[in-house]
């Protein structure tokens, strides 16, 4: 098998699974299981539906095996049945947003707000768990892959219709061809190049001209190692100063599951000062859509610990935040705040709780 497992598979392997064997079945499909979630997670934004659209794709795989007759490689017969496993989700739920596409921004002496149902959200993505590597995916794909998983191109996705954002995805993330695409979305070659022509043009209208891989490599491992260790330090001394020196004039906070918004330093100072920075906090760095993220806990004077509270992802421009997208728990206390540790933390890797 090939570095990117699209080369041909072990054909002793293949047949064993044929066959029924489970633990045949599992190693040629393993390989390909990390690269399939991502794929979910750009066609549907939420790493929970990812999870059932991958477990729904390896069940139809094992049960159509029989049919696979090897004439794409493995790897793009699997990306197919993924993609429709997909499109039937989409058509089952709404469109999935951020904040700042749901609403006007809003006035920080009103408070937060209550949150609205998790489905309506973009959720953030591990990917250093996922296997989101760098480089394309093939020579033809017009994305880098830690590109494709960024905040903003996610969003971007979401807003286009289903076809649409299932071509991009084929051909500029994951470099199929005209055909192959076409193959997958059970149309013709025209109807998919049409597709992605249109999905092309809608996309390149919202994404900012720089990616942020390539902010991230112009600021360079040691400006990027300041920039967190200044965030760091600057919520866990509660420095409202300090971390509005961290933004941009026109930079926007926003913090799903609740459709509350703000945008400015100004504004984002009243907030901080008069709710969020009276709690105290210990941050912790991770990385989350192939941007800088922390995990941020809250004391907890009941339980005497760091609970955590939210995980904020930094969109960045040179080296300064544009946007910090806090995804927070809904409640402070009970069990939604101990789901929201085990899911979203989890994922990342960190603790639900820091002594």
């Amino acid at each position: 098998m090939t570095a990117d497992g699209s080369g041909t598979q072990d054909p002793g392997l293949l047949e064993a699974a044929r066959r029924g064997d489970d633990d045949a079945f599992r190693r040629l499909v393993e390989p390909h299981r990390g690269e399939l979630h991502t794929h979910c997670y750009r066609m549907l934004g939420s790493v929970h539906d990812a999870d059932d659209a991958l477990q729904d794709t390896l069940l139809r795989a094992w049960r159509g095996l029989s049919r696979f007759e090897g004439r794409s490689s493995l790897r793009t017969w699997l990306y197919r049945i993924a993609s429709n496993a997909c499109l039937d989700r989409i058509a089952q739920r709404p469109t999935r947003a951020l904040p700042v596409d749901f609403g006007p921004a809003a006035d920080p002496h009103n408070g937060p707000g209550e949150p609205l149902v998790e489905s309506t959200w973009v959720d953030p993505y591990p990917d250093e768990r996922h296997r989101v590597e760098d480089g394309y995916a093939s020579p033809e794909a017009r994305y880098e892959r830690r590109e494709s998983v960024e905040l903003a191109f996610i969003v971007a996705l979401q807003k286009l219709p289903a076809t649409q954002r299932a071509a991009l995805i084929l051909r500029d993330v994951l470099g199929l061809s005209a055909r192959e695409t076409a193959d997958t979305l059970d149309t013709t070659v025209a109807s998919a190049n049409g597709a992605l022509r249109r999905a092309r043009k809608a996309v390149a209208g919202t994404l900012p001209a720089q990616s942020q891989q390539a902010n991230l490599r112009l600021i360079g491992d040691d400006g990027l190692r300041q920039i967190v260790e200044r965030y760091v330090d600057a919520w866990e001394r509660g420095d409202v100063d300090a971390i509005l020196a961290l933004l941009a004039e026109d930079a926007t906070f926003a913090m799903p599951p609740l459709p509350t918004w703000y945008r400015g330093r100004d504004v984002i100072a009243v907030f901080l000062t008069h709710f969020a920075l009276r709690d105290r906090w210990r941050v912790v760095p991770t990385r989350a859509n192939g941007q800088l993220a922390f995990g941020a806990y809250a004391w907890d004077a009941e339980e005497q610990c760091y609970t955590a509270l939210s995980l904020d992802v930094l969109t960045l421009e040179g080296t300064i935040a544009t946007d910090i997208t806090s995804f927070a728990t809904p409640h402070t206390t009970g069990p939604d705040r101990e789901r929201f540790a085990t899911d979203v933390f989890g994922r990342f890797g960190l603790p639900a709780r820091l002594d």
